[in-house]
């Protein structure tokens, strides 16, 4: 809908608005003989409608886009190098030709400011002439971070495939995780092209990795976020699985259980196990929301607020629970400000 029909539509309001424009595409290096996912077929599917629109037009593939800002697999990447972890032999050896952002940007100012005639149905690839692989892109910001001379372990190609399937699964709960089926299998095809062309036409000479990453020197923030980026995953995962669990374990497991500690501590035996239905299943409420991307927010405040009640319940009415043996009530404050970690790095721009 967004790579295909979105541009017909676009350029359908191009040839009826009675204007002389220039449309400038972003689009994927590569050619069409090697796609093999939806991402790439619709996004060559929408170049060859802007080819035979008749509207003046620039197709700008980019290849790995080096910017301050990290979002998806430029956010992955940072994390790889930040981390002990390296990527299979397979992946590290992918063809990966970067291109600064500001040189993109070059780019587009030099299309508007020419004539339409000039330059009017061109194809550019966009990106550095000299090869570079993946493992090679990840040692330069290992540069960047420090970490260059620290000892790594490699992660097996079957973890890579289960780290897609699950970011597969957290797509569907509206999550949008770098690692999933369509961007392993776009890395481990790889970002390669012919810079020519863009360069003799614009004059362009493309910085080199090197050059954009020494733009963007590695400052703390960038270290912090490339060192949560992966752990933020986990944060979401272990919450929304703590909540879940604890709450099908008091309601199906161990209702008995829960409900004798109420029972023990004055309780009418009438509330009891209501008391404990209800607060089991607001546990798995908790859980599932946190699941979700679009309520994970009202979880986390839903959870901090219901663990602080039930840590002030049990002042109150058992306040014997805060010297039981496994303390279980005073985990309950780490939890809360896991919580509130997880509620501060929900954004993703």
């Amino acid at each position: 809908a967004v790579h295909r029909d979105f541009v017909a539509r676009l350029l359908q309001a191009i040839r009826e608005s009675g204007r002389a424009i220039r449309l400038v595409h972003i689009s994927i290096p590569g050619s069409a003989e090697s796609d093999r996912t939806a991402f790439a077929t619709t996004k060559r599917e929408a170049e060859r409608l802007i080819a035979a629109s008749g509207v003046p037009y620039a197709i700008l593939r980019p290849g790995f886009v080096v910017a301050p800002t990290a979002f998806g697999g430029s956010a992955m990447l940072r994390a790889l190098a930040a981390l002990p972890i390296d990527l299979p032999a397979t992946e590290r050896t992918a063809p990966f030709q970067p291109v600064g952002v500001e040189d993109i940007s070059a780019t587009i100012a030099w299309l508007a400011a020419r004539a339409l005639g000039e330059a009017a149905a061109v194809t550019w690839e966009l990106m550095q002439p000299e090869a570079i692989t993946l493992g090679g892109v990840i040692s330069h910001f290992r540069h960047a971070f420090g970490t260059q001379d620290w000892p790594r372990v490699t992660m097996p190609a079957f973890l890579l495939d289960l780290g897609a399937k699950a970011g597969d699964l957290a797509n569907r709960l509206g999550w949008m995780p770098p690692m999933r089926s369509t961007a392993i299998a776009e890395l481990r095809r790889g970002v390669s092209g012919d810079p020519a062309a863009w360069m003799a036409a614009t004059g362009i000479v493309p910085k080199t990795l090197a050059q954009a990453l020494g733009t963007h020197a590695a400052i703390i923030q960038d270290k912090w976020f490339a060192r949560l980026f992966l752990v933020k995953a986990l944060v979401i995962a272990s919450l929304a699985a703590f909540w879940t669990v604890s709450g099908f374990i008091s309601l199906v497991v161990s209702f008995s259980a829960a409900a004798d500690i109420l029972s023990a501590h004055s309780f009418p035996p009438w509330l009891v196990a209501p008391m404990t239905a209800v607060t089991s299943l607001m546990d798995i409420s908790i859980g599932v929301l946190i699941a979700f991307r679009r309520t994970a927010a009202v979880g986390l405040i839903a959870g901090i607020v219901v663990a602080l009640g039930y840590m002030v319940g049990a002042a109150i009415l058992t306040p014997d629970l805060w010297i039981e043996p496994l303390g279980a009530l005073v985990k309950t404050g780490p939890a809360i400000v896991l919580m509130l970690v997880a509620l501060l790095t929900l954004d993703n721009r």
